[in-house]
């Protein structure tokens, strides 16, 4: 049997289906609507999961990088300040949010406190195998009808060249009979001026 690890699959297919699972398991805080995700953004989050997607991101984070603490979270999850005419400056991001995420990951036991920082507890890490090998067949499966789609385009595509042939060889035959005919009325007309 082969084994499948976390970084096999891509990192952001992965989150994306941890994140599915946290919908229905971890509590949405009221002000996750609205709130940015730090300075340096403009606006808050657009997807409507974004808080599931930052917590399934943080497990990812401490399972690849652990022990993290907030301090080098905030420093991932940052970004640059428009700052208008000046240069952009470095920003990190809101400290309140990954705190938050860090509690509710610990109370489902995926994540423990270290001595500096967090690291993930066997809960997690099986959490992500197994979410890894559901990512590692959707892509199979997706691959897999992309090559039939790809094959059906090939068919297709065969079929077409063989339309468009078959075409041009009527409209050649049409043209060769067109002169034929053309030829025959020139000599009729040579042979009346006779």
């Amino acid at each position: 049997m082969d084994f499948l690890g976390v970084f096999d699959v891509p990192a952001s297919e992965l989150i994306k289906e941890v994140a599915k699972g946290f919908e229905g398991k971890l509590e949405k805080p009221a002000w996750a609507d609205f709130v940015k995700t730090g300075q340096h953004v403009e606006r808050a989050p657009q997807n409507p999961d974004w808080f599931f997607v930052r917590n399934a991101s943080v497990l990812y984070r401490v399972y690849r990088d652990g022990p993290v603490g907030t301090g080098s979270l905030r420093s991932y999850y940052g970004g640059r300040k428009n700052r208008g005419v000046k240069p952009e400056k470095k920003r990190m991001a809101s400290g309140k949010i990954i705190r938050v995420c860090l509690q509710l990951l610990e109370k489902e036991g995926l994540i423990q406190k270290a001595k500096k920082g967090r690291i993930i507890t066997g809960k997690g890490e099986s959490l992500l195998v197994k979410k890894s090998k559901e990512v590692q067949e959707h892509l199979k499966h997706k691959k897999k009808e992309a090559v039939e789609v790809k094959g059906k385009e090939k068919a297709d595509l065969a079929a077409k060249e063989t339309r468009e042939a078959l075409r041009a060889q009527e409209q050649r035959a049409r043209e060769t009979e067109k002169k034929k005919d053309q030829k025959k009325e020139h000599k009729k007309e040579e042979k009346k001026e006779k």
